[in-house]
């Protein structure tokens, strides 16, 4: 099949006044086979690196790259962006987005899409699962096995029915998981710092100390701020029931390690699973330390809450399509750092050839410094150029602003270069 392109539509896709065949999707870090699919299906160029990469290695890969796919470990900081002259959006297949400099991007107009939810389901789960794992001491039974030994034993093996789990941050994992435990016979408490409607018979608590003295087991789902960092310290711990487990699979410096660490030395708590850390490896294969090596009782994952074959496939469905329709028609809906515009599909061409240009609206995006005057600015041009506005559809946020305007057929070009013109400008883009 030849490039697509607005002389040479392809079949039920829509055209770009830059060739579809000619659009890089450059994907890091061994992102699911269903959004290399997903973009090859778009016919766009699509490159899959299997691991992380940093430094000039991650320069040159991303150098002319239109789309950049990324999971937890690769970093995308300011020099990085600017680094990747073609770059017009940046997809993070996983719940977080603190590995790409936002505010750089949007400097940029360069809209962040994630997946805050596709792996909800999986990382409650693995939650679960450690909880009874760690009441029931069942990671140091193996092990024992494992080296020879027979210990069978009820001491210090408990169930999980009648305990009380204690969730901080009661979003969309943490409200699962204590639907879960709930299911369990487990008594459940949580504390989050917006007030969240409960669950089942869910207890919301009144501060964090709160829920650390009256949970059997301390589970926590909060984001990477400045404000959650080290929030589970010694002081922390030291409320805590004594013989309690802690369990940290939402981000690495949550927890202070070696206060966790001297925790566990003493029995001041029974045991704790971790699934995320402050220094994380690069790659599969690579050294691994921490603190809490060689502890009884100590649940270690290589940072697998969300790596389920459902959820990766959920991800890679959902951030594809978030930049598919980006690049297609301009829609930023579910963008993390750009105003959200949802945009009507434009009809389709019905005239073939050349005369598909002059049938079908010009699409332009804009994105621009948000202060007074830029939108009469922009009309300012179109009406100069002799254009109509078919369609316009606007979202600010308190940095910029996104304007889409569907202008009848006229010289695109034109129009955009007075775009460009205006000192507001970011980004102008079109579509056809």
């Amino acid at each position: 099949m030849p490039d697509p392109s607005p002389d040479n539509p392809a079949p039920d896709l829509p055209a770009t006044s830059f060739p579809k065949g000619r659009i890089r999707v450059v994907l890091l870090e061994g992102v699911h086979p269903r959004g290399v699919e997903l973009f090859e299906r778009e016919t766009f160029q699509v490159e899959s690196v299997p691991r992380a990469l940093e430094g000039e290695e991650r320069h040159a890969a991303i150098a002319d790259a239109h789309v950049v796919g990324l999971r937890s470990k690769t970093q995308l900081r300011a020099p990085a962006l600017e680094a990747a002259q073609r770059l017009l959006a940046v997809g993070c297949f996983c719940i977080g987005t603190n590995q790409v400099d936002l505010d750089s991007a949007r400097s940029m107009g360069v809209p962040v899409f994630n997946s805050p939810f596709s792996n909800t389901r999986s990382v409650a789960e693995l939650v679960i699962a450690e909880v009874v794992a760690l009441h029931r001491q069942l990671f140091d039974r193996s092990a024992a096995m494992h080296a020879g030994r027979w210990d069978k034993t009820a001491a210090g093996a408990h169930e999980v029915r009648g305990r009380t789990l204690g969730i901080v941050g009661y979003g969309h994992i943490g409200s699962q998981v204590s639907v879960l435990a709930e299911a369990m016979g487990m008594r459940v408490v949580y504390y989050d710092l917006i007030p969240k409607l409960p669950l089942g018979n869910a207890v919301p608590m009144d501060s964090l100390e709160e829920v650390l003295r009256e949970a059997d087991t301390v589970t926590l789902h909060v984001p990477a701020t400045a404000q959650t960092r080290s929030l589970i310290g010694a002081d922390e711990i030291a409320q805590m029931k004594p013989g309690a487990y802690l369990i940290n699979n939402a981000r690495g410096g949550v927890v202070d390690l070696n206060a966790l660490a001297a925790a566990l030395d003493s029995g001041q708590l029974g045991g704790a699973a971790l699934d995320v850390f402050p220094d994380e490896p690069a790659g599969t294969g690579d050294p691994f330390e921490s603190p809490v090596r060689h502890r009884p009782n100590v649940i270690l994952t290589p940072h697998i809450g969300g790596s389920t074959a459902e959820a990766q496939a959920g991800i890679a469905a959902d951030v594809a399509s978030k930049l598919i329709r980006f690049m297609n028609d301009g829609s930023t809906t579910g963008a993390v750092n750009a105003p959200n515009v949802e945009l009507p599909s434009q009809a389709k061409v019905t005239a073939v050839g050349s005369d598909a240009k002059a049938h079908r609206p010009h699409r332009l995006l804009h994105f621009h410094r948000n202060v007074p005057g830029v939108l009469s600015k922009m009309h300012a041009a179109i009406s100069e150029a002799g254009a109509n506005v078919a369609g316009e559809y606007l979202r600010t946020d308190e940095a910029i602003g996104y304007v889409v305007l569907d202008v009848d057929p006229i010289d695109a070009t034109d129009i955009a270069a007075r775009l460009r013109a205006i000192p507001e400008t970011i980004r102008v883009r079109t579509l056809w």
